[in-house]
């Protein structure tokens, strides 16, 4: 009788996966093993009389010893019809494995929890985490009067940023202008020096501009008080604070201011906003941080480029200028920490939220908090040189200028001959030429 083409390929199958007992004793062993969970009995490979006498042991049942036994069986012509039952165990044994591989593949997931590096490399990457921007709104009750909704969080904010402050120590915190009055002189003196100090501060680090107070407190003919500011040189002055930014500029403010101070003021300084910014060389910022250190009276805040960079990049608002993120922050900040937000926020800005290259990863606000967390900042550098021109006839001299950019920031450094050691900050896109000058800060 002629085979038909389904019957030779299950015999083909069937030849090349089962065996006689006798034949392979491991496969039995292992078949045993399969079938009676791994129990010793089971893998044991010495052959046990069966119960009829003979002296081969009968494997345990199984799909693919059952198609074997049937085929067997079926050897005879006449019985073509269980032969749909041995394709049918065959195709069953054979679509029953792929479940045991897929349960292996989810072996590694389990495998990775047991490293405890794995667990530090998935926290670190998971603790950088961007917060929402929720800044304060401005809503209208019923009767027409406007009341302003702090921004969401702020309070755990400024919180956790004091927090943080306490643990690294900032330049301002032994430099800053509040701290550079000498102790020793009259309340009268040390009011103008805390003037002076803020006027010298403007596009200058705290390190340069605590030198040149410094030179000025030992070098003034009589000391450093305003009798002393009118006594001085121009070109002596001029030389003790040679090293801030824009020294020749200061120079000449403060040979102005001296004596207004005395005409006008009864040679102290002014006590309200109004009069501090009538003086040359004195913005709104100055105003309100000498009205704060001098006298003692939070009567606004003092922003600088620190505290307007942050309170941005925190989403408490979206300001253009240092003017606009004073009258955003007055609108809802609680009047008792008016005077600390700026010590607050230029510490911190000089030590991790830099304005370029921001340490968001030593930040304790980058886990939900801070809108503007990244866990990459790179910082691109270059030297741009500038030609600087002498005066008259005299020609013209290069300086270099370092430039370091970031995805929100830009920091110019150069140390010119006819400008001193000058720092600049802006944002990203905004030319250097846009910058504001000392008189607009």
């Amino acid at each position: 009788m002629r085979t038909s083409r389904l019957s030779r390929e299950t015999a083909r199958i069937v030849d090349a996966t089962a065996t006689s007992s006798t034949a392979n004793p491991l496969r039995r062993s292992l078949r045993g093993f399969q079938h009676n969970d791994g129990s010793a009995d089971a893998s044991n490979d010495t052959p046990r009389p069966s119960s009829n006498g003979s002296d081969l042991s009968t494997p345990p049942s199984s799909p693919l010893s059952d198609a074997s036994s049937g085929y067997n069986e079926a050897a005879s012509p006449g019985k073509r019809k269980r032969r749909t039952r041995r394709t049918s165990a065959i195709k069953k044994e054979i679509e029953t494995q792929p479940a045991r591989r897929r349960t292996s593949r989810k072996a590694p997931k389990l495998e990775e929890e047991e490293y405890d590096d794995d667990e530090e490399v998935n926290e670190s990457k998971s603790k950088l985490k961007k917060g929402k921007r929720q800044p304060a709104k401005r809503i209208t009750g019923p009767n027409g009067n406007i009341k302003v909704e702090p921004p969401a969080h702020w309070e755990q904010m400024y919180s956790i940023t004091a927090e943080m402050r306490k643990r690294v120590l900032a330049p301002v915190d032994t430099m800053g202008c509040e701290s550079l009055a000498e102790e020793s002189r009259s309340p009268l003196d040390r009011r103008l020096q805390t003037l002076i100090a803020l006027m010298l501060s403007s596009q200058t680090k705290d390190t340069v501009t605590a030198v040149a107070m410094k030179n000025l407190q030992e070098n003034l003919p009589g000391g450093f008080n305003l009798q002393g500011l009118l006594t001085v040189e121009p070109e002596e002055l001029n030389r003790l604070i040679a090293k801030v930014g824009f020294h020749n500029n200061k120079t000449s403010y403060i040979k102005q201011v001296a004596p207004t101070l005395r005409d006008q003021f009864g040679g102290d300084i002014p006590d309200t906003i109004e009069g501090l910014v009538s003086l040359k060389g004195v913005g709104p910022k100055m105003a309100y941080l000498t009205m704060s250190a001098a006298w003692g009276r939070d009567e606004g805040i003092g922003v600088d480029v620190h505290v307007h960079r942050i309170t941005n990049l925190w989403g408490w608002h979206k300001t253009a200028n240092p003017e606009q993120t004073r009258a955003e922050l007055e609108s809802w900040l609680p009047k008792d920490k008016w005077h600390d937000i700026n010590h607050l926020l230029v510490g911190f800005g000089q030590t991790i939220c830099l304005p370029v290259g921001r340490k968001c990863g030593d930040c304790e606000l980058s886990t939900g908090l801070c809108p503007s967390a990244v866990k990459s900042n790179p910082v691109k550098k270059r030297v741009k040189k500038i030609e600087v021109g002498l005066g008259d006839d005299e020609g013209v001299k290069k300086e270099e200028l370092k430039i370091e950019k970031d995805d929100v920031g830009i920091k110019v450094e150069a140390d010119l001959e006819e400008q001193g050691e000058v720092e600049i900050y802006t944002v990203a896109g905004t030319p250097s030429a846009d910058v504001k000058t000392e008189r607009d800060e």
